[in-house]
């Protein structure tokens, strides 16, 4: 299987006024977003599909991407779902057995605007100089626009902070996965863009997975009567979804055993009344360093954030919202950011990272088992009393 390489002119271009000619891959236009990197070497069809990357054009940093082509078994959600593509390299040849396409060709079916053909590092260098930027990339007739007018566009984007994208990557309505193994009852899991595998890991562990619209109500999550709730990953900036936040709240206050990843983190941290802030380029990759202060263990995770929570890193504190004694569970060791919260007296944790992993190590994966335990402490609590 061979993909179509173009010659035909695109160009990137950053808010600060830099541009990077190349060529013009996948569909052609004009599409705007947050320009991002992601350091993964390989997985780019999990990247793509995963609703995290929602408003963002998200640069490779691995010079080489489309050798293995896209199938229809790895994807993480219905779609892709990033606002645009940037890579160096693109393969001339997919070389798979378990390919089905090209990934220009699903670049093209999904009309996700890319370029390649630009130096790659030097547009790494500047984000993690300057901090991530709005970004246009521009091709076909809009190849051909009045610079400046290009750069009037791009400055025109909305900026992530304050945006709140639940709404375009939720599903519109309940779906459920059964459990797989000995069931322990039925999970409610908020959508904010909830990836394939991390479903696949909750029902491993015993739960039916109710995947929710994001707009449900506290009375539509008690109507599946769930033995816990999950907050998933999702785009958007965790200070402009404020309704989560409430929902949370009546969660906690009913006891009801939460766990949450990423975006999920994010909100969790609000709901114990601490603040997030935006990071100046974020963490993208599948090789961040982390460490677990429950076991002293530093494990190689996989993420993708471009906010964090503002909590103290060391010792216990009280929850700022009255949710009793909070901790920092887990640091990022690159930049010391907060990566995971444990509520030491309500049945409630997060992370900020990714312990499904796909793709990407699967050191963190024993995450999904302490949920399950916890869920079991809770549930043997009750049949006690």
């Amino acid at each position: 299987m061979t993909a179509r390489l173009s010659l035909d002119p695109a160009v990137l271009v950053l808010e600060d006024g830099s541009r990077y000619p190349g060529r013009a891959y996948g569909a052609r236009g004009t599409t705007l977003g947050e320009v991002v990197f992601a350091t993964g070497m390989t997985g780019y069809q999990e990247t793509l599909t995963d609703p995290s990357y929602a408003g963002q054009i998200v640069l490779q940093t691995a010079p080489h991407i489309g050798n293995t082509g896209m199938n229809g078994e790895d994807p993480e959600s219905r779609r892709i779902w990033v606002a645009g593509y940037i890579v160096r390299d693109p393969s001339r040849i997919v070389s798979n057995w378990r390919a089905d396409e090209s990934l220009d060709d699903a670049l093209v079916a999904d009309g996700i605007v890319g370029i390649s053909g630009i130096d790659t590092r030097a547009v790494t260098r500047r984000i993690r100089s300057s901090g991530s930027m709005r970004g246009g990339v521009f091709s076909g007739e809009a190849a051909g626009l009045d610079a400046d007018e290009q750069l009037r566009i791009v400055r025109a984007a909305p900026e992530m902070a304050g945006r709140n994208l639940s709404a375009e990557v939720s599903v519109a309505a309940a779906q459920v996965t059964p459990a797989t193994g000995e069931r322990i009852g039925a999970l409610a899991v908020l959508d904010l863009g909830v990836k394939q595998a991390t479903i696949e890991n909750l029902a491993a562990r015993g739960f039916d997975v109710h995947v929710l619209p994001q707009d449900v109500t506290i009375d539509d999550i008690r109507a599946i009567d769930p033995v816990a709730v999950f907050y998933s990953n999702g785009p958007g900036d965790p200070a402009a979804s404020g309704d989560h936040v409430e929902l949370l709240r009546a969660v906690l206050d009913e006891r009801l055993p939460f766990f949450g990843i990423c975006f999920g983190n994010q909100l969790l941290g609000r709901a114990l009344g601490f603040g997030t802030y935006k990071l100046p380029f974020g963490h993208r990759g599948i090789n961040q360093p982390v460490l677990d202060k429950t076991t002293g263990r530093v494990e190689i995770t996989a993420h993708n954030h471009g906010f964090a929570v503002d909590a103290p890193l060391e010792g216990e504190v009280d929850s700022p919202a009255g949710y009793g004694r909070v901790e920092v569970s887990h640091i990022g060791l690159n930049d010391r950011v907060v990566e995971g919260l444990r509520a030491l007296d309500i049945p409630a944790f997060s992370v900020q990272y990714h312990p499904e992993a796909a793709a990407g190590p699967h050191d963190a994966n024993y995450l999904f088992d302490r949920f399950r335990d916890m869920v079991l402490a809770e549930q043997s609590k009750k049949d006690n009393h």
